[in-house]
Order: C-alpha cells, then structure tokens, then sequence
C-alpha cells in the first residue's frame, strides 16, 4: 500500500507551536494549493489544505515560517470521523508532514511579505493570480563562451 502526499502552496497563517501534556511539539496550519487546471487565472481554484506536524518538524516549522511564504510539505493522508454538536457525522481530513522544506529563496519570501502588508486579504478565487509572482533572480546570458562548461 502507498500513502505519500507532496504539496506545495503559501501558509495562509503563521504557524502557532503548541505542546502536548508530555511535552512534545506540535503544530497544525492550512496552505493554500493552487489547482493546475482551469481556461484562465479567474477561473483556477484554490484549495486549502490542513497539515499537521510533530516534534522537530513542528518546531522547525513554527521557527522558520510566515504567512505567505511558500513551503513544501512531505507526508501521509489521514482520514477520520467525528460526530459534530448537532450529532451529524462529519470527516476529517489532513496530511501529517515528514518532512518540510523551503520552496522559495528567502529573498522572494522576503519580498512577498512586504508586498502582503500592502496588499488587502487574499481571497480563494484570487489566489492564483498572487502565486503567480514573477521571480527576478535570473538574467539572461548574452554570450556562452565565457561558461566554463
């Protein structure tokens, strides 16, 4: 059986670390993943994606990261079930990270907290115009006789 889940997307809030009564780390905070299909930028949906964290990958997290930035997500689905105060039968579902890596230079990331305080609270439907930034860091190479390769 195969249970992996790699996400990448933009933290809509600032992680917030908490522990349990045994003292250990945890965390749990949503990003928001773009979908890959749509005619148009409109049209693109976004979806938003709870994951939970443990221990180092929980610390790490709430140590390194902000709302806004771009983050990569390694882990595994989880499922349950829970009755809610109206006794209606609700599913929960999250993916429990492994592993987390920065998915942008801290420049960019850097850049785009700036451009956040700025900017009005994004909205599902605009996200996928805001993560469409443009990325500045390459020029381009008139000539290639100078590359030592």
């Amino acid at each position: 059986m195969l249970n992996v889940a790699v996400l990448m997307g933009r933290l809509v809030a600032d992680p917030e670390l908490k522990h349990t009564p045994n003292d250990i780390a945890v965390t749990r905070f949503t990003i928001a993943v773009g979908r890959n299909y749509g005619k148009t930028a409109e049209e693109r949906k976004t979806d938003f994606i709870d994951i939970l964290a443990w221990r180092n990958t929980a610390e790490f997290v709430c140590k390194y990261f902000r709302k806004g930035q771009l983050i990569a997500v390694e882990g595994t689905i989880q499922t349950g079930s829970y009755q809610d105060k109206d006794g209606n039968k609700r599913k929960s579902f999250e993916v429990l990270a492994n592993n987390v890596q920065f998915a942008e230079s801290k420049r960019s990331s850097e850049q785009s907290a700036m451009q956040d305080e700025s900017k009005p609270e994004i909205k599902n439907e605009d996200f996928a115009a805001y993560s469409s930034g443009k990325d500045d860091d390459f020029q381009t190479i008139e000539s290639d006789e100078d590359l030592p390769f």
